[in-house]
Order: structure tokens, then C-alpha cells, then sequence
């Protein structure tokens, strides 16, 4: 090997491998040599590859000294050098295998088998899709958006593989609408998340009971047994399906406060409606935009919106004070430490609300006593129940970015990826850019 041939084989990094004859490509793929040191922008630099220790099995990476068929020459791009994109070049042998009986292709330092790019470009365009659309990755590398597509789920199902498998043992359930614009007869879809991580282990078009229980068929018993909570909003389908699972009667189901609170919400929004809207043009001017107002929390409106919000309260006779004091009580209790003390909390809520008289509050009354096992479930167990909105924002923040999908199983695992975030830090960003570098391995490939 010359000096260039081995500073070439060091940067390259491929133990058991090294490069031969290096020589630079015209942008229509003629060779030729550069005159001095103006090389076109457009050159590209072939690196030749050669074997220094003998071949591996694919399949069991045995080693392996019979060769089965000579292979063609074959180009794998790898990332750019100094601005100008590099490519290794090798024909790979077809190797006959005396331990498992294959004949594979060998084992490849720089790339797995059937992929046109090294693992370390591959986890490099992973990266830069995870903040970047993949037609603007496209343009930067000068490659197909098809091509980034791929690389990056080859990457980021490396990174999934290599992490350890995570207990599922609080589950959250949830659905999300998928958008006008969506063309499957199926306008929703359920989506399972591990509360613990806040990350999603499953996705399915419908949020019917059937479509739950096509992914409680997927959990082995031993996983049905380490369940210890399902939470979720009070879509009654969800509960229905897990309730109809034998399997799973020591699960305590419990309601998402999100959507607990959203039911009273609804509430006293109705009862704004009925107080101001109905009540003739007059008052209808006086209740206009003052919807934000009823829902915001005590604490967290200025002395001007509290001013307003009097205002509005005297104005309706009290009927909406004695409402929003209650949802606020609600609230608070909501946060109650254990099992006990949101029954104790309840309690005061259940009684302001069963008035017949005052229909949207009597309604909030029927809900909270229809879910009321869920609810109580929350003081038992405390689940972090936040993570299934969580969720929501990074669904809707990847579906911006990436201006829709159609694969929702390409989305759920970018999903994934996003919410675990390993790449929030300098060293999470190397560590996963190291899933890209093969590991060495004594006197082979």
C-alpha cells in the first residue's frame, strides 16, 4: 500500500478492509485526471475496496473460505469528502457456508445487505430528517427523496433493534383524526403509547372497540399480565374492549384529567351560550368572545380579565359564577394525592351539579358519575396521563414538518424516534450516529 492508499484506508475506518486504487469520475461518469489540483465540483471520488481478512457469512457470521459466485462490481454512496461526493466500489463474493449451509452474499463492513448507502450516510440523513422535511434533505446530499425515505428507516430501525425492550405496564390509549383531506374510509386512528417513556408501541386505522382488540391480540399473556393501568379519554369503545378481555380484569382503567376537564369545559361553555346568546342582541354583545374567559384557570388570568369576568358574573345573576366555582373545584380536586381524598374532593362537585334546573351542569353531573371508577383511578395510581397529549403535539409537529404522510407504520416509527429524542444532546447525537460504524471483529469483515 502507497502512503495516499493508506491515509485513504485510515479515513475510511473499515477494519479488514482497505482501498486500492482511488480515482476520480466526471459528472457523466467517465474517469479522468484531475490537471493539478483543480478538481470540477461535480467529480466524483471513487474509492475501490478490498478485502484484507477472510470473508463472513451474512447470516451467521461464520467464517467462510469457499467462494460460491463471483460477484459483479457493485457502488455504495458513502458521505461527501471535502464537497465532493464519494462512492466505495467493490464485487462482493457469493460465499458457500459450512455452518449454516448458505450461500450469501459476504458480510460487508460499510453497508447491510441490499442497501446502495453505508450505514454511517444513512444515519446521517436520519439526522438531518429529524428537524429537516426529506425533500430538503434530498436537495442538500443531491439525492431521491425516495432514497432518504429509506436510509432513514433502515437508521432508525437500527436504533429501534439495538435499544432494550421496554415493560409496558401503564398503556395509553387515545385517537387522532386524520384530516379532511385524507382519503381512507377510516377518518381516525387509535394509537397506544407506553406512559412510562411517553413513546407510541402500536397504531391502527378506526377508535372502535375492534380496532383495540386487534392490538390486544398481539400481546402475549405474559404482557397482559405485567398491565397495571390503561388510561385513556371516556370514549367508551376503549374501555369496552378491555373490559371484554378475560386477561385483563386486574387492569385498573382510568380517564386522561385532559378530557375530564374538557367535559366541563364543555359545560360551562353551554351555559355561557344559554345566559348570553339566547338572552337577546343586547346581552349576546356583552357574552361575545368571553368563551377563553370561562375557561381559563383563576390563577392565571391578569386583574383586568378578572375585572371582566365579575362582570359577566353579575350580569348572569350568579349562575355562572357558582359554575366556574365549581369547575375550579373540580380542578383542584383533580390533583387530590390518592384514592381517598378525590372522593372526599368529589364529593362537594357532584352535589353543585345535580340541579336539574341548570341542564349543562346536570350533564357534567351524569358524566362524572357514569366514569366515576376512572376517575378514582387516578388518585390510586397517578399515571402520568400528560403524555398522551404529549403525544398530540409531536404527531402534529412531525406532520408539519414532513407536510403529511401516507404510511402511517413509517410515521408510527418516526414518532418513535421523535418522542425518545436520543439526539437532544452532543453525546446522544454520537451515540446514535455510532449505530452507523460495524462493530470490529476478529480477523473478518
Amino acid at each position: 500500500m502507497s502512503q495516499r492508499t493508506t491515509i485513504l484506508t485510515q479515513i475510511t475506518g473499515f477494519r479488514g478492509w482497505k482501498v486500492t486504487e482511488p480515482y476520480w469520475e466526471s459528472g457523466r461518469g467517465e474517469r479522468f485526471e484531475p490537471l493539478g489540483f483543480d478538481v470540477p465540483a461535480d467529480a466524483v471520488l471513487v474509492l475501490p475496496m478490498a478485502r484484507r481478512w477472510a470473508a463472513r457469512c451474512t447470516h451467521c457470521m461464520a467464517i467462510c473460505n469457499r467462494r460460491h459466485e463471483r460477484g459483479k462490481v457493485r457502488r455504495w454512496a458513502d458521505l461527501s469528502w471535502a464537497g465532493h461526493r464519494a462512492v466505495l466500489e467493490y464485487a462482493p463474493d457469493r460465499v458457500k457456508c459450512r455452518h449454516c449451509g448458505h450461500h450469501a452474499v459476504e458480510l460487508l463492513a460499510w453497508a447491510d445487505p441490499r442497501q446502495r448507502q453505508t450505514r454511517r450516510l444513512q444515519h446521517h440523513l436520519a439526522l438531518d430528517a429529524f428537524s429537516m422535511p426529506l425533500s430538503h434533505v434530498a436537495t442538500k446530499y443531491g439525492i431521491a427523496w425516495r432514497t432518504v425515505r429509506r436510509a432513514e428507516h433502515d437508521a432508525i430501525t437500527r436504533w429501534d433493534r439495538r435499544r432494550p425492550p421496554q415493560p409496558l405496564r401503564y398503556v395509553g390509549l387515545d385517537e387522532k383524526w386524520l384530516g379532511r383531506r385524507h382519503k381512507r374510509p377510516e377518518k381516525f386512528v387509535t394509537i397506544v403509547s407506553n406512559l412510562e417513556t411517553g413513546e407510541p408501541v402500536w397504531i391502527e386505522y378506526g377508535r372502535d372497540t375492534d380496532a383495540v382488540k386487534r392490538w390486544l391480540a398481539t400481546l402475549t399473556s405474559a404482557q397482559k399480565a405485567q398491565m397495571v393501568l390503561v388510561a385513556s379519554d371516556m370514549h367508551d369503545p376503549f374501555k369496552k374492549a378491555i373490559r371484554e378481555d378475560a386477561a385483563l380484569a386486574h387492569v385498573a382503567y382510568a380517564h386522561d384529567p385532559f378530557h375530564v376537564m374538557k367535559r366541563a369545559g364543555e359545560a360551562i361553555s353551554e351555559l355561557r351560550r344559554e345566559i348570553f346568546f339566547r338572552a337577546g342582541p343586547k346581552m349576546r354583545g356583552i357574552g361575545r368572545g368571553a368563551r377563553w374567559l370561562v375557561l381559563r384557570p383563576w390563577h392565571r388570568l391578569s386583574d383586568e380579565e378578572k375585572g371582566r369576568l365579575r362582570h359577566l358574573f353579575y350580569l348572569s345573576n350568579g349562575r355562572l359564577a357558582r359554575a366556574y366555582q365549581t369547575v375550579e373545584q373540580l380542578r383542584e380536586a383533580l390533583k387530590a394525592p390518592d384514592e381517598v381524598a378525590l372522593a372526599d374532593a368529589l364529593w362537594p362537585v357532584l352535589q353543585r351539579t345535580a340541579r336539574r334546573s341548570n341542564v349543562p351542569m346536570r350533564k357534567l353531573h351524569d358524566s362524572l358519575v357514569d366514569h366515576m371508577d376512572g376517575i378514582l383511578a387516578l388518585g390510586r395510581h397517578r399515571p402520568p396521563t400528560g403524555r398522551i397529549e404529549a403525544l398530540n403535539n409531536n404527531w402534529e409537529t412531525l406532520v408539519r414538518r414532513g407536510r403529511g404522510y401516507r404510511d402511517h407504520h413509517y410515521f408510527l416509527r418516526k414518532l418513535r424516534f421523535i418522542t425518545a429524542n436520543p439526539v437532544r444532546t452532543r453525546d446522544g447525537i454520537l451515540r446514535f450516529l455510532a449505530l452507523g460504524i460495524t462493530p470490529p471483529l476478529v480477523k473478518a469483515a
